[in-house]
């Protein structure tokens, strides 16, 4: 089986598996008893009907309309792949709710229309109009999408907004603010080619005008050549651009351009052409998956070309996620009454002004960058800048507010700001950045249960998504049957037996080494041979040599037989004197840091104050600044107990190692997680006005009990345990994990391999200039 055929059937597994689909309608009322029934529906429910029959406007008071957006359909023209209908379209139809939901907490309807008539599209879109607060049109060819958006925004009072034409007129119209100011040209006087004259392509020569740009400087081709007015058969909205010398080629038009912008199909535009183009030229080749010329072609036929693409894995990525979201949660917070052309120009503004500000740590994590800063290599955003929905949403809600299509205004922009960045945790990006930064530079990760059904699809997964190069311990012949079983290729995954004969020199050279090592702690020659036939042993032995960079195990072992290797064989870092264990779960208001939830049972004030050490050093990794709760059942002193006197102890401890640390103690997890109430009843605590992100337990039942609790009854997101305190990095998996689980320990541990590689780096050169420090003062 391909790659590509690989792909298609996780692709296929991620929809199918469990409940089909990928969205899901959850109450957002008590809906427990029978109290709570009859005022969800009978008799209840009477009361705001009659509200909102005496005043329609109630509707956004006392139901969903208000933060409800409907994605609408016909599949007539679906991502790249054309008219494949309605039920087809699906699919991208929920994926977009999705990305609606996750990065600005508007909730979604997908509908998708059979029907093609945009007049009768139109129509049944207008009765939709109660139900819903904005409308996302999508995936609507061209060009009945311009008369049904056309349409729709005369006859409906919400907002309405085709994100295939204006997504990309957005982003890229912020992209090329920047890339003129950059290249010291005027957007009136730049000399525009345009190729591509679909509706992203209409839109974008619309939108550049409304800034500035000259019609006559553009010229416009379509997949039968320049428009010019002695085309025949060119429809009402191609016929204003028809304004290109007759019969002019792409390269012709080139000679002299300032600008190209490609919406059409990859590697129609070569070096040669881009030479031809004007002094300091911007090139934006938009087609999706391959653009209309190449990064490395197009930046090495001229060194002073600013470029611009579709794709991730290249600088300056025109996105449409850096829009929709946003303008869609400013229109929808001012209830306003269309997406104007004013909130379009204020979203590409914010938009560009946003690239000149500083970066956030956690994108130049997220992207393997030190300092990401504005110039031809970064002029929009990221797409994971989590300051996007605080700085689009505002700018869209205020253009709404002057251009005088806002029902309801905002006063406060500092608390709306703040309400925007409590929506989804300003910081609770950890996944997506974890993603992106073990991609950047992806590791050699051995895993030990390679007999394994859920590692081998895990194991393919990380390498077919660039998180790293795997490889898998066991018996080959069981591995590659039961691949073959499940039709997963691994043919490009070595597979490892250490009690093969292809291994003895190997195994060998770590028998000798784990020998000398834990000679005086017990261990013979002969028991350390047998010792390295086990595949935990084997695969330590490989980080600990360097033949690997990290290792996964623990999927079919107990916690503590998963462990022990680990620590007889690569052992502690530098100054530690116990390793713990921590879990990172993923709610709603951002991440939250569990530990020690799988190692310590009892520890002392000192161990728990190293433990506490441990977990915001790891923390701190993650580019989040820790502020942790030490928990007890009693608060501050409440207690005189030994255990909570333990808890307080630890504390005090941390603080004179660390005074800066964010951290306080003892305190109940209810104090810890209500702020109002930490506030209100201990206005003394350091973490009054900090949302607590970690949470330091006081022995190991009660961090682990709760984490399972919340594992079993949360709709979280879990990984874990991660290992803390190890001299290299091993992570261990719980019994039963998932495939999900497993690729996501596998982000943890690339990561903390490239953290652990740069510390190691950093230290030998410390040591290499002390040294040659030394040998000049002997000199």
């Amino acid at each position: 089986m391909s790659k590509k055929d690989l792909r298609k059937e996780l692709a296929l597994e991620y929809h199918a598996k469990g409940r089909p689909g990928k969205i899901e309608v959850i109450p957002t009322k008590e809906a427990k008893t029978q109290r709570d029934l009859s005022l969800a529906y009978s008799p209840g429910v009477a009361v705001p009907c009659l509200e909102i029959a005496e005043n329609v406007e109630n509707v956004y008071k006392y139901t969903a309309k208000g933060n409800l957006v409907a994605v609408i359909s016909n599949g007539t023209a679906v991502l790249g792949l054309g008219d494949i209908g309605p039920e087809a379209g699906k699919p991208v139809m929920e994926g977009k709710g999705v990305l609606f939901k996750i990065f600005a907490d508007i909730d979604v309807f997908d509908i998708e229309i059979n029907e093609k008539d945009p007049v009768k599209f139109v129509e049944i879109v207008q009765a939709l109009e109660p139900t819903f607060g904005g409308i996302n049109l999508e995936d609507i060819k061209a060009p009945g999408c311009f008369y049904i958006e056309r349409e729709l925004k005369k006859r409906l009072k919400i907002p309405v907004m085709h994100d295939d034409q204006h997504g990309t007129a957005i982003i890229s119209a912020a992209a090329l603010l920047n890339a003129l100011e950059i290249q010291k040209k005027k957007i009136e006087k730049a000399k525009f080619v345009v190729n591509g004259a679909g509706a992203a392509a209409m839109a974008c020569v619309l939108l550049y005008q409304q800034m500035g740009a000259k019609p006559e400087n553009f010229i416009m081709f379509d997949s039968k050549g320049a428009l010019h007015k002695g085309r025949t058969g060119l429809d009402d909205i191609k016929a204003p651009f028809a304004i290109a010398p007759k019969d002019i080629s792409l390269e012709d038009a080139l000679k002299g351009a300032d600008v190209f912008i490609g919406l059409s199909a990859a590697n129609v535009l070569n070096g040669e052409m881009v030479k031809s183009m004007a002094k300091n030229p911007i090139v934006f080749a938009m087609a999706n998956p391959d653009p209309e010329i190449s990064w490395e072609e197009a930046t090495t036929a001229r060194k002073d070309v600013i470029m611009a693409t579709g794709r991730s894995d290249y600088p300056n990525q025109v996105n449409n996620v850096l829009g929709f979201p946003y303008i869609f949660r400013g229109a929808l917070d001012v209830r306003a009454t269309q997406i104007n052309t004013q909130m379009q120009l204020a979203a590409v503004k914010a938009l560009a002004e946003m690239a000149k500000t500083p970066v956030p740590d956690i994108v130049n994590l997220a992207y393997n960058q030190n300092n990401m800063h504005f110039g031809p290599e970064y002029i929009i955003p990221k797409p994971l800048d989590p300051r996007l929905l605080s700085t689009v949403a505002p700018a869209v809600a205020k253009a709404a507010m002057d251009s005088g299509v806002a029902k309801i205004h905002i006063e406060n922009w500092e608390q709306y700001e703040h309400d925007l960045n409590k929506r989804l945790g300003l910081d609770n990006q950890v996944l997506r950045v974890l993603g992106a930064k073990a991609r950047s530079a992806p590791k050699r990760i051995v895993f030990a249960e390679g007999e394994n059904v859920n590692i081998l699809k895990a194991a393919q997964i990380v390498l077919d998504e660039g998180i790293g190069y795997p490889t898998l311990l066991g018996d080959v012949r069981k591995i590659q049957e039961l691949a073959d079983v499940h039709k997963l290729d691994i043919s490009d995954i070595p597979v490892i037996n250490p009690r093969s004969d292809e291994a003895k020199a190997k195994r060998e050279e770590y028998v000798n080494l784990f020998y000398k090592k834990r000679a005086r702690k017990g261990y013979t020659k002969e028991e350390a041979s047998k010792l390295m036939e086990d595949r935990n042993h084997f695969g330590c032995m490989m980080v600990e040599c360097g033949d690997v960079d990290c290792m996964i195990s623990g999927l079919t072992k107990r916690y503590s037989d998963a462990i022990r290797p680990a620590l007889q064989i690569i052992g502690t870092e530098d100054g530690v004197k116990k390793v713990a264990g921590m879990y990172l779960i993923m709610t709603s208001k951002g991440p939250l840091f569990l530990a020690d939830t799988t190692v310590n049972i009892n520890p002392t004030a000192e161990e728990l104050a190293e433990i506490v050490l441990l977990t915001a050093k790891e923390v701190a990794a993650f580019n989040i600044t820790p502020r942790i709760a030490m928990l007890s059942y009693s608060n501050f002193g409440s207690s005189n107990t030994p255990e909570a006197q333990l808890v307080s102890k630890a504390r005090e401890l941390v603080k004179q190692k660390d005074p800066s640390l964010i951290v306080d103690g003892e305190m109940q997890a209810n104090v810890a997680l209500n702020n109002s109430l930490l506030k209100e009843m201990y206005p003394f605590s350091e973490l009054v006005e900090k949302e607590v992100n970690t949470l330091i337990f006081p022995n190991l039942a009660s961090g682990n009990i709760t984490y399972n609790i919340l594992k079993e009854i949360g709709s979280t997101d879990a990984i874990g345990p991660i290992l803390l305190g190890l001299k290299k990095p091993v992570h261990l998996l719980q019994l039963g994990s998932t495939v999900n689980n497993i690729v996501n320990m596998a982000l943890i541990a690339v990561t903390d391999a490239q953290l652990k590689s740069a510390a190691m780096s950093a230290k030998a050169g410390s040591e290499a200039g002390k040294n040659q420090g030394n040998t000049k003062k002997k000199k």
